[in-house]
């Protein structure tokens, strides 16, 4: 070990975003006195915590599996969640006295504020007598051991350096591709990265046929490469967006259809007849609008069959109005990007991580946690949790030198 001088830690962690918050809390108060440093570029900690949940931090997922992620090597994150689970975020949560509330789909937000978070995990990192430096950019770093970060007051280093820099996701509020770029440089294979949890795009006709429901959001199955979300659909001005798109997006490429069920657990062509046989004047527009809302009712008629009375309505014609609302053939144009999207897909590729510490298996005391890893969440608390769970570990195994064992 190195002789302590001023610019000398046992840990330093570059990022101080949720993993890399929690990494830095759980290896400074279970590791015995290790001198620890978080760096970061941006203004002040946390900036994706506190813009999350719409200020109010969707901070976990009570459903949460390993299933819920997206990864080349499926059993990946399955040792680090099993190990850290929502349950133990929760009894953190719940130490702290943060208030919380459960919406669909087991997400959890905080009542107050996405600050609460922050705060804990900044308490945590103080009970720890942690070092966090923002307004930090890093000039260089050098992989060892010792690892060695040249920042603009001085070049710090460490038995153990830590990457938790997240991923290309929302650059206005300083995310970049660091950990890739670093990463690649050392050739730890990374893979390839596309934009994840971002509303999809359409072409001009495809919007001109769409004009005027920009706004409107409604019940939908979204499906694309056999995975199927069903959540609100969003129409916006650009293309759509809402839930569900959000969801497949993240499973969307360039050239594949999106298939959208509008009338999800109801088969419409038989419903359509019931209602024939019941009501022959009542309108084609009008049945529709009980689900789809009177606008887009209307357009779907204008684009397809014309409204008319159920009652003249031929079977072909039923079946070509289940058609359009049930398999509804979407071929986006691309995506909003980086710009807005929640997540980055793809990543440091987790063959050359250990699923227990998340250390680099070719590079000893360097760790890649949370965003910047190949493991990639739903929609609905699941990126958190793989956040705390991953740093939770790497955090574990730098204080003890041991895999994480469950929280205590």
């Amino acid at each position: 070990m190195l002789a302590i001088h001023p610019h000398y830690y046992d840990i330093i962690i570059i990022g101080a975003g949720a993993a890399g918050l929690m990494c830095a809390g759980v290896a400074g108060q279970q590791g015995g006195g290790h001198r620890i440093l978080v760096l970061d570029h941006a203004n002040k900690p946390g900036k994706k915590i506190l813009m999350s949940g719409g200020g109010r931090c969707n901070f976990t997922n009570l459903h949460c599996t390993a299933e819920d992620f997206i990864c080349a090597n499926p059993h990946f994150a399955k040792s680090a969640l099993s190990r850290f689970t929502p349950w133990d975020f929760i009894a953190l949560v719940e130490r702290y006295g943060i208030q919380y509330h459960e919406r669909d789909h087991g997400q959890l937000f905080c009542d107050r504020s996405a600050k609460d978070i922050l705060n804990m995990l900044l308490a945590e990192c103080e009970r720890a007598n942690v070092e966090i430096r923002t307004r930090t950019p890093i000039k260089d770093v050098r992989v060892g051991p010792p690892h060695q970060v040249d920042t603009p007051t001085g070049t710090v280093q460490a038995d153990a350096l830590v990457i938790a820099t997240g991923g290309y996701s929302i650059p206005s509020i300083g995310a970049s591709g660091f950990g890739f770029d670093l990463a690649q440089s050392l050739d730890i294979p990374v893979r390839s990265t596309r934009p994840g949890l971002v509303p999809l795009t359409l072409g001009k006709k495809a919007l001109k046929r769409l004009e005027g429901l920009s706004g409107i959001a409604l019940d939908a199955t979204a499906n694309v490469n056999g995975k199927s979300f069903r959540e609100n659909l969003l129409f916006t001005h650009r293309g759509l967006s809402g839930p569900a798109v959000l969801q497949v997006s993240s499973y969307w490429e360039p050239g594949q259809a999106v298939e959208i069920d509008l009338f999800p657990d109801v088969n419409l062509g038989d419903h359509i007849r019931s209602v024939r046989q019941q009501r022959p004047k009542m309108e084609l527009k009008t049945l529709l609008g009980e689900r789809l809302t009177r606008r887009v009712a209307q357009r779907w008629c204008d684009l397809g069959v014309k409204s008319q009375p159920l009652g003249q309505l031929s079977d072909t014609d039923i079946d070509q109005v289940e058609q359009a609302c049930q398999s509804w053939q979407v071929w986006p144009s691309g995506t909003e990007g980086y710009r807005v999207a929640e997540v980055t897909v793809g990543g440091v590729d987790t063959d050359a991580l250990s699923s227990k510490t998340l250390e680099c298996r070719a590079f000893p005391g360097l760790y890649f946690i949370g965003e910047v890893v190949d493991v990639t969440g739903h929609l609905g608390g699941f990126n958190f949790q793989w956040a705390w769970a991953s740093g939770h570990a790497a955090g574990w195994a730098l204080a003890t030198g041991a895999s994480a064992p469950g929280y205590p």
